[in-house]
């Protein structure tokens, strides 16, 4: 007849049972015996009190107590706290991390930004807040001839503060610093960032090239297996700021192989676009693709580019400095790219549009006083009755496709009703005709100089610029000469 003492959860499951007896005490003509026995199935030690037959001591307390065991044995367990059923990996997860359906709901943008800490760092096994001295885990055991005793040692009162510094500095995640010229269109995303020239392909290197990324996102597609798909896909363009460019797209499981894949793609996909003095358009065109329409306008050196910043991007790229660029409708980044490009693709040289017309084609350029330049010939031109009264001889227009741009009306200022314009006027009529005269100029010399311009060589509106670039060519012969 046995009475269950007590029962304790054991650390490691056993693949058998076995028993043993301990003595435990002794009373006049007995001998007290517990028997102690490990439950194979469940991992338990249960230890029984088992007492002698020949006990004269047995009162009615261990009577009720060994009959109360015959009929109902008493299981005691631990109770396992929240900590020990979810792990810090777990924890630290929910606060991290966000669930799909989150990430759905535009949930997901600041992920990376939090990282797991680890709580652990800078804490060591048996340092704590009473800072013990334990021989044997922080201390040696013996020291000289002495054996170490377990004491306390004086408080450590930074303790808690470098804990604490250490633990702040760690979630704490400084990204490059990058320039101005490499960040992008916005923030820290992709659009507008340089992702290098094409890995060569042979004997092909593509030196001078740079490629950009004009769009990426995420998209999704539904498989009958594997569910929804998501993938990167990205739009890159490259050029060598000479004429020569491609763009591509491509779409791949991990945003480094989409960006990879659409920069190797957009080398294999090359082609030449003309410009005009290598810093605009031939001329003024209309291109459309989809709902996107695009009106692009040749300007003069020093305009710059004035126009959506994916035209701004390509035009880097390309080689052209200076346009302006208007867009109706959809602002689709892949529509506004395939648009550019036709327009590009689809200019008439000055040649071309002199041997169609059989006119001369003749510039007037603002920063040239509205001079008129020729600057292309038909080998047979058509005389001024030939030219029909309707027939459009508007450069730009011809260029749009029979297409009119919509332009602001152009408001009378509200000084010109004031007595202050009438006094401006007449501090500057002296200047009435110098336009005129600019003109007569240009048409017998070829530039702004008189007829005195020889005699007197400051008379010459290029003589500054000419003695400057004098300067500059004897600087550069004298910096040679010390040199060699």
């Amino acid at each position: 007849m046995a009475i269950y003492h007590r029962l304790v959860t054991s650390t490691a499951r056993l693949s058998f049972g076995f028993g043993f007896e301990q003595k435990i005490g002794s009373l006049p003509g007995a001998v007290w015996l517990r028997q102690i026995q490990i439950d194979a199935t469940r991992g338990r030690l249960i230890m029984p009190l088992a007492m002698p037959q020949n006990c004269a001591l047995l009162n009615k307390k261990i009577n009720t107590l060994n009959s109360f065991n015959q009929q109902q044995q008493v299981n005691y367990s631990s109770i396992t706290s929240f900590y020990n059923k979810v792990t810090a990996q777990q924890l630290w997860k929910g606060v991290t991390s966000v669930s799909n359906a989150g990430r759905k709901r535009g949930r997901g943008k600041g992920v990376g930004k939090k990282s797991a800490k680890d709580l652990n760092k800078g804490q060591i096994i048996g340092i704590g807040k009473l800072n013990m001295s334990w021989p044997g885990l922080t201390t040696p055991i013996i020291q000289g001839k002495e054996i170490m005793e377990r004491k306390q040692l004086p408080p450590d009162p930074d303790r808690e503060a470098k804990l604490i510094k250490l633990r702040d500095n760690m979630g704490q995640f400084r990204p490059l610093r990058l320039s101005p010229l490499e960040r992008g269109w916005s923030g820290t995303k992709m659009h507008g960032r340089s992702i290098g020239p094409p890995d060569p392909i042979g004997e092909d290197t593509f030196e001078g090239f740079d490629t950009k990324v004009l769009e990426m996102k995420t998209v999704t597609n539904m498989d009958a297996n594997l569910g929804r798909r998501r993938r990167f896909s990205v739009l890159a363009f490259t050029g060598n700021n000479d004429g020569c460019c491609g763009f591509a797209l491509a779409k791949s499981p991990e945003g480094r192989g989409a960006l990879r894949k659409a920069k190797n793609r957009a080398g294999q996909k090359l082609l030449w676009v003309e410009r005009y003095n290598n810093h605009t358009v031939l001329h003024d065109f209309f291109s459309r693709f989809g709902n996107t329409k695009i009106f692009v306008y040749k300007k003069p050196e020093g305009f710059g580019l004035v126009c959506h910043r994916a035209i701004k991007t390509m035009c880097e790229l390309i080689g052209i400095k200076d346009i302006y660029a208007k867009i109706e409708g959809s602002t689709c980044v892949q529509h506004i790219v395939k648009g550019f490009i036709l327009g590009l693709i689809q200019q008439k040289s000055h040649q071309q549009l002199a041997e169609e017309k059989k006119l001369y084609l003749v510039e007037q350029r603002e920063d040239n006083y509205n001079f008129p330049v020729v600057i292309a010939a038909p080998s047979e031109c058509r005389t001024e009755k030939e030219i029909q009264y309707e027939e459009c001889l508007d450069f730009s227009q011809i260029g749009f496709g029979d297409r009119i741009p919509l332009r602001r009306k152009l408001y009378t200022p509200f000084y010109v009703n004031l007595p202050s314009w009438e006094n401006h006027l007449m501090k500057t009529e002296w200047r009435r005709n110098h336009h005129e005269i600019k003109h007569q100029l240009l048409s017998e010399y070829g530039t702004l100089k008189s007829k005195f311009s020889e005699k007197y060589p400051e008379s010459d509106a290029s003589y500054a610029w000419r003695l400057w670039r004098k300067q500059i060519r004897e600087q550069e012969a004298a910096e040679e000469a010390e040199e060699s």
